[in-house]
């Protein structure tokens, strides 16, 4: 991962060891990568419900 702006340039040094710090001072995160840095493999999704909709027209 290259890192573009300088909150992953930082992440990426070392310098902020938490993702708890990112959000205390409410820093931006523009790059996925740092939520994959700080989460990796804790992180997942699932599927809970899937429905048929229909659009209802006027």
């Amino acid at each position: 991962w290259v890192p573009v702006t300088k909150l992953g340039r930082l992440v990426r040094e070392g310098k902020i060891d938490k993702l708890e710090s990112i959000y205390l001072f409410s820093l931006p995160i523009k790059e996925f990568e740092i939520i994959d840095f700080f989460l990796g493999a804790a992180l997942n999704d699932e599927v809970l419900k899937i429905m048929p909709v229909q659009k209802q027209t006027r």
